[in-house]
C-alpha cells in the first residue's frame, strides 16, 4: 500500500465525487496524525462486510470504499458466469445511507447486474427477503445497525437471503484487492439506469407479501385484538417505524403510542448517541414517556430494525429485560402455545449462538425440540434454516435467536427480524394477559421451573491504531498459556472455535471456559467494534447467588484482558 501522504494527495486531487470528502480533506492538511488515521489501511471487508466511520479515505466509509466493495461484489458475482445477475439493495437512516446505495446500485447497472433497490428506507431483514423473493444472487444493504451516528456500513448477502459465508468473503475481498479506488470503477447516473430498467425500484407487492409472512408465524391471532394492549414504541430514527407500527396495527395491537422524538429517520441520532435497544440510555425517552402512558410495554428497535429491546412494569417502575430472557420466554411460549394448539412440526428445530444463555437448553429438552448451537453471528441460524430447506424441511425450523435482542420465528427470512420480534412479543403480552398473568410473573415463573440463569456480558474496548493488535496478543497469550481458574473455580474444560476439529464448527477466534461450579466464561473480540467482549453465564438458587458468581468470575477476568 502507498504511503499515507501520497495516499491522501491522490485523494485531494481525485475524490471529486462528494463535495464533504474535498472539504474534510482540506481541513487535516498538515495533520500528519489525521491523515494517518484516515489512510493507514484499507477498510476491512469481511462477512460482516463493511462497517466504518463515514469520512475520507481508504479506511472510512464513503462513496469510493463503497465503490470499490460494489465493483468487487460484481466481479465476483460475473465470475460465476452466470447470466441475467439481479442484485437486492436496501439502506437505512444512517448519513449518506441513500447516497451510497444509490451509487451501489448504479455500479451494478453499469456492470450488467439489474438492481433492485427500495423506494425508501427499509428494515435488514426486508434485504433478506427481497432477495430471496425477487430470485436475486445477491444482495447489500447500507446499515452499520446500532453503532453510533458516525458510523456507516456496507452488509452483503448471498442468494440464500444469509450474510456472505467466510469462504464467499475471502473470494469478494480477493477481487476487491485488485482494484484501483479511481480508476477501475464502473458507474453512471442512476436516473438514467431507472429509466433504462438497469435499476428497478421493489415494488409494494414485495412488502406486502413479507407482512404476510410474518403475520404467518403467529400463533394467537386472535387475542391482540380483545386484550387492550398498550404498547409505546421508539424505532429510536431508524427503518422500523412504519413495518413495525404495520404489522402491530394489522394484528390488532392499535394503542401504539410513538415517541415524537425518535419517530423520524435521523442518522445524527441527537436523542440518543448510542442507537442500541440493548442500552438502558437509548431508551430514554420511551422510559420518560412510560411514565405518563403507562403502557403494558415498551418496544425499541434499532436504526435497521433486525433488533427489539422491551420493557415492562414493575411495580411504579419499568424494568428491562435482556436479549436472553426475551428469547427463552418467546421459545417457550412458541413451543408450549404450539403444541397445544396442534401447529407444532414433527421434529422441530431451535437455533441458539454459543453465547446464548443455556437456559434454552432446559426450555428445548421439556418440549423435545432439537437444538442447535452455532457460532456468534446470525448468518449461522440461517444456514441451518438453508440446510433445513435442501431437504425440504425448512418448516421444522420454529425459533433461533442470539443474545444481542436479535430473533427469528419462521424460515421465510435468513436474518434476524426486529418486525416478527416486535410481533411475537406483543402477542406474548396478551397472551399472558388474557390469562390474569404478565411477562413479567412468567419470566420468574420459567426461573423457579429451571433455575436461576444469570448472562451478562462485559466490554473491553481497544481504540486507536494499536487495539487490533492488542486483542490479538491477548487472545494468543489466552491460548499459549490456558486459563487453570478463575474466582477460585476451577477450569475443567476449555474450548476453542479455532479448532474446527473439536468443535465441529466453522473456526473462529473464541474461547469457552466451562468451571467445576457449572458456569462459563466466553471470551470473543467482537467482529465490527474494537472490542473483546467477556458473556458470563451463571447459575444459582436466586438472582443474588447467581449475580454474585458473575461479578466474581469479573474480577477475576478483567486483569487478563486489560
Amino acid at each position: 500500500m502507498a504511503n499515507t501522504t501520497e495516499l491522501y494527495n491522490e485523494w485531494l486531487e481525485k475524490a471529486v465525487k462528494d463535495p464533504d470528502l474535498k472539504t474534510e480533506l482540506e481541513s487535516v492538511k498538515g495533520k500528519d496524525e489525521e491523515i494517518n488515521d484516515r489512510f493507514y489501511r484499507d477498510l476491512e471487508f469481511g462477512t460482516g462486510g463493511l462497517r466504518g466511520v463515514i469520512g475520507a479515505g481508504t479506511n472510512r466509509m464513503n462513496v469510493y470504499t463503497v465503490g470499490k466493495a460494489t465493483q468487487g461484489l460484481a466481479n465476483y458475482l460475473k465470475n460465476t458466469g452466470k447470466s441475467d445477475l439481479k442484485v437486492a439493495v436496501a439502506y437505512d437512516s444512517r448519513i449518506k445511507s441513500d447516497v451510497f446505495a444509490k451509487h451501489a446500485a448504479s455500479i451494478f447497472a453499469a456492470n450488467g447486474i439489474t438492481a433492485n433497490i427500495y423506494t425508501e428506507l427499509m428494515p435488514t431483514p426486508m434485504l433478506s427477503w427481497a432477495v430471496r423473493a425477487l430470485g436475486c444472487d445477491a444482495g447489500i444493504i447500507v446499515t452499520a445497525s446500532h453503532n453510533p451516528a458516525k458510523y456507516n456500513g456496507y452488509k452483503v448477502y448471498g442468494s440464500d437471503g444469509c450474510q456472505v459465508t467466510l469462504e464467499a468473503a475471502e473470494k469478494i475481498l480477493g477481487e476487491i484487492e485488485k482494484l484501483n479506488i479511481f480508476a477501475d470503477v464502473k458507474s453512471g447516473d442512476f436516473e438514467q439506469f431507472v429509466n433504462e430498467g438497469k435499476i428497478k425500484y421493489i415494488g409494494q407487492d414485495v412488502i406486502d407479501e413479507y407482512i404476510a409472512n410474518v403475520k404467518k408465524q403467529s400463533i394467537h391471532p386472535e387475542l391482540c385484538a380483545k386484550s387492550g394492549l398498550k404498547v409505546v414504541y421508539t424505532p429510536l430514527n431508524g427503518a422500523g417505524n412504519k413495518p413495525v407500527r404495520r404489522i402491530l396495527k394489522e394484528i390488532g395491537i392499535n394503542n401504539v403510542v410513538v415517541v415524537k422524538e425518535q419517530e423520524m429517520p435521523d442518522g445524527n441520532f441527537t436523542t440518543c448517541p448510542y442507537p442500541n435497544p440493548e442500552i438502558k440510555e437509548a431508551l430514554h425517552l420511551g422510559l420518560e414517556l412510560c411514565k405518563t402512558e403507562k403502557p403494558d410495554l415498551l418496544l425499541a428497535t434499532d436504526p435497521d430494525s433486525d433488533r427489539v429491546g422491551i420493557a415492562v412494569p414493575d411495580g411504579d417502575k419499568y424494568v428491562l429485560f435482556t436479549g436472553n430472557e426475551v428469547g427463552a420466554m418467546l421459545l417457550e411460549y412458541i413451543c408450549k402455545e404450539r403444541t397445544a394448539a396442534g401447529t407444532m412440526p414433527a421434529n422441530p428445530v431451535a437455533v441458539k449462538t454459543i453465547v446464548t444463555t443455556d437456559l434454552v437448553k432446559a426450555i428445548a429438552a421439556k418440549y423435545g425440540v432439537e437444538l442447535r448451537e452455532v457460532l456468534t453471528g446470525f448468518k449461522f441460524i440461517g444456514e441451518q434454516i438453508g440446510f433445513l430447506e435442501a431437504k425440504g424441511e425448512e418448516n421444522r425450523y420454529i425459533f433461533g435467536f442470539e443474545e444481542s435482542y436479535g430473533y427469528l420465528a419462521g424460515p421465510y427470512v435468513r436474518d434476524k427480524d426486529a418486525v416478527i420480534g416486535s410481533m411475537l412479543i406483543c402477542e406474548m403480552a396478551a397472551y399472558y394477559r388474557s390469562i390474569g398473568s404478565s411477562i413479567k410473573e412468567r419470566l420468574e415463573e420459567i426461573y423457579k421451573e429451571y433455575g436461576r440463569y444469570l448472562n451478562k456480558v462485559d466490554s473491553f474496548e481497544f481504540p486507536g491504531l494499536t487495539g487490533m493488535e492488542k486483542m490479538a496478543s491477548i487472545m494468543q497469550k489466552l491460548r499459549d498459556k490456558p486459563l487453570t481458574e478463575l474466582a477460585g473455580h476451577k477450569v475443567v474444560k476449555v474450548t476453542d472455535y479455532k479448532k474446527p476439529e473439536e468443535t465441529g464448527l466453522p473456526a473462529a477466534n473464541v474461547l469457552i471456559y466451562s468451571l467445576d461450579n457449572g458456569a462459563t466464561v466466553v471470551v470473543r473480540p467482537s467482529g465490527t467494534e474494537p472490542k473483546i467482549k467477556t458473556y458470563f453465564t451463571t447459575l444459582g438458587k436466586d438472582l443474588a447467588e447467581a449475580q454474585a458468581q458473575k461479578d466474581a468470575l469479573a474480577a477475576a477476568i478483567e486483569p487478563i484482558l486489560a
